[in-house]
């Protein structure tokens, strides 16, 4: 079950009676744009302004840009994705694994709506399910063993005794600074 989606398309055409500045002046105001950006909209390609919108939703974007003066093209997208058929046998889910193997889960059906995505028409994308609320995403980690430390050689010594023989202070040498003055410039 595919629901229709469509694109709003502009290429610079104004509505009826409508002025070219005025037009551009509410354009800058809907989309909060700059003077370059909604020069850009003018050039007269064919842009799309907004995509994957239900049909009321297109037609409330369409009213909009005809009352600020802009006329614009509502038309259905050309992709369409279509879930892949489900498997034919159910199985259920394992804790240690959450989801279906890919060969069971199916791949995306994508149509290409312009030249651009036509280069993708052969790229097989798995169809990715979601797995149940609570379900562990991350496989069982396999349990590690303790390393074998040989600690028979080392022993504690008694509560308060020194660790280390105590190190003779180190001769602090004096330079002679006799022979320094200070000078004023």
């Amino acid at each position: 079950m595919s629901a229709v989606l469509y694109e709003i398309a502009f290429q610079g055409e104004l509505v009826a009676g409508a002025d070219a500045q005025q037009t551009r002046q509410n354009l800058m105001r809907l989309f909060q744009a700059d003077e370059q950006r909604i020069a850009v909209l003018f050039s007269g390609r064919r842009m799309i302004i907004k995509n994957r919108l239900d049909a009321a939703t297109a037609e409330r974007y369409r009213a909009t840009l005809a009352q600020a003066g802009a006329r614009v093209e509502v038309a259905p997208m050309a992709e369409t994705i279509e879930p892949a058929a489900a498997p034919t046998e159910k199985r259920e889910p394992t804790p240690a694994t959450a989801s279906p193997p890919a060969a069971e889960r199916g791949s995306l059906s994508v149509a290409p709506r312009d030249a651009v995505m036509a280069a993708f028409v052969a790229v097989q994308a798995p169809d990715f399910g979601l797995a149940p609320v609570g379900a562990d995403l991350q496989d069982q980690a396999a349990p590690v063993a303790s390393p074998r430390v040989d600690l028979s050689h080392l022993s504690l010594a008694p509560v308060g005794s020194d660790l280390g023989p105590a190190s003779e202070a180190l001769p602090v040498a004096v330079p002679d600074t006799d022979h320094l003055t200070l000078a004023r410039e």
